[in-house]
């Protein structure tokens, strides 16, 4: 087909396909997520109707990666180029003295909003916030009676990682919103919390991302659940947002944010201030890593194959045509999954291991989370045309991301130990355990 035909192919399948309803602005130069709406999964959703309403196909890194921002840039996926290197979605971070796995400089990986604002001021602080990570890459999610995927839930709190940043930095965080209480009530603790705010402390809230149209949502989740954090200006109509999570700041009129909190989606809100915030204590380091690891199995990928077993088997009446709703929010919990790099990245420079090891471990977090993008691809396409045949192939996916796992994990497992011969005193040797 040629270029053109690719684009039409597109805006029929949008159009007649997937019921698209944002195609005003739809031309070879609309930006796929803010002008058009399309997140990740609405992307593969276009990728696999293209397949199967059009014989187009593209290499499984091309579909995992989405490395595209417009009509154009998916159009030219399927016109024949030379082949160009892989990058991985998160730059590796190893390798020279100024930057990377010894350096000053490095990337900081924002995967989940929680941990994200209340690790915002610890950098600024000169002190290392990767460790708090390695509670992120298993972090909770949970299951509907109906088999469903989902990052968030009524029973999912973050009194983990709230009572563990306390415990490790020395910085209160103290939970403002009561759930007992009216939403009016709430907004009310909230008002007074930003006008008593010192120039150090935060305060956050838990909003309905999908009522922000002027932030970006990649996964153009609704409801999608958030937290950031707010600041009065000098203007009383305007409330300055500070969203570490997805690395941006700015100004948005009051009335919006303050309708994007009343949603009922969502409730949630702390206050803290990293000026009080210290380095942690290796014996506290040891206990959290113990406390959020799971060495033996891969919970998300566990989760998967159930769902996916699921709705083969018809449990609780549903059919295979609902799996790709089951799975809709699997690329939310799929990121979680860059937090190994900073377990990596943490152990790496207290041990004074190789750069270019720790590259090569880089690697393998980017292959697990390639592996679970193109197991999405997989259960969308088994779900889509019911192709029971379709399912070993899935099953495949899904054995392939949990050998990944399994050896990040085994691997992470080994650098521990060798850390808490070195950072764990000699006189404590109770505390001297293999993580379990």
């Amino acid at each position: 087909m040629t270029e053109r035909e690719i684009f039409a192919a597109i805006e029929t399948v949008l159009i007649e396909k997937m019921a698209h309803g944002h195609m005003e602005g739809f031309g070879p130069d609309a930006r796929l997520n803010e002008d058009l709406y399309l997140d990740s999964v609405l992307i593969l959703e276009i990728f696999l109707n293209l397949e199967l309403e059009y014989g187009l196909s593209v290499p499984e890194e091309a579909i995992a990666k989405q490395e595209i921002e417009t009509v154009a840039d998916l159009v030219a996926l399927y016109v024949p180029k030379p082949t160009a290197a892989v990058v991985p979605a998160f730059p590796l971070t190893g390798g020279t003295s100024d930057e990377g796995v010894h350096g000053d400089a490095y990337y900081d990986i924002k995967v989940h909003c929680f941990v994200s604002c209340v690790s915002d001021g610890l950098k600024r602080q000169g002190l290392d916030q990767r460790p708090f990570y390695f509670g992120v890459w298993d972090a909770k999610f949970a299951v509907s009676d109906r088999f469903g995927l989902l990052y968030h839930a009524p029973d999912i709190t973050q009194e983990f990682f709230r009572s563990w940043f306390e415990r490790l930095y020395g910085v209160s965080v103290v939970e403002w919103y009561d759930p007992e209480r009216t939403k009016l009530d709430n907004l009310a603790v909230l008002l007074g919390l930003l006008k008593q705010r010192s120039a150090t402390g935060s305060v956050m809230v838990m909003l309905d991302m999908f009522h922000l149209p002027e932030r970006e949502n990649k996964f153009n989740q609704n409801p999608f659940p958030h937290y950031l954090m707010l600041q009065e200006t000098a203007d009383p109509e305007t409330w300055f947002v500070h969203d570490p999570d997805y690395r941006w700041e700015g100004e948005i009129a009051r009335d919006k944010v303050v309708h994007a909190i009343m949603q009922p989606t969502v409730g949630g809100g702390y206050v803290f201030d990293n000026a009080e915030a210290r380095a942690p204590f290796a014996e506290d380091l040891k206990a959290y890593f113990e406390a959020c690891f799971v060495r033996d199995r891969n919970p998300l990928v566990n989760a998967v194959r159930d769902i996916v077993a699921a709705h083969l088997d018809g449990r609780n009446g549903i059919a295979l045509t609902d799996l790709a709703a089951a799975v809709r929010e699997l690329p939310v919990i799929t990121i979680r999954k860059y937090a190994y790099e900073h377990g990596f990245a943490f152990y790496w420079r207290a041990l004074k291991l190789p750069a270019a090891e720790f590259e090569g471990w880089c690697g393998e977090i980017e292959a697990l989370v390639q592996a679970l993008k193109t197991l999405h691809y997989a259960v969308m396409k088994l779900a889509q045309t019911g192709d029971r045949s379709l399912a070993e192939a899935v099953f495949e996916r899904l054995d392939e991301a949990d050998r990944l796992e399994t050896k990040l994990k085994a691997k992470l497992a080994e650098v521990f130990d060798l850390w808490c011969d070195l950072a764990i005193p000699a006189e404590i040797p109770s505390l001297k355990r293999v993580a379990r």
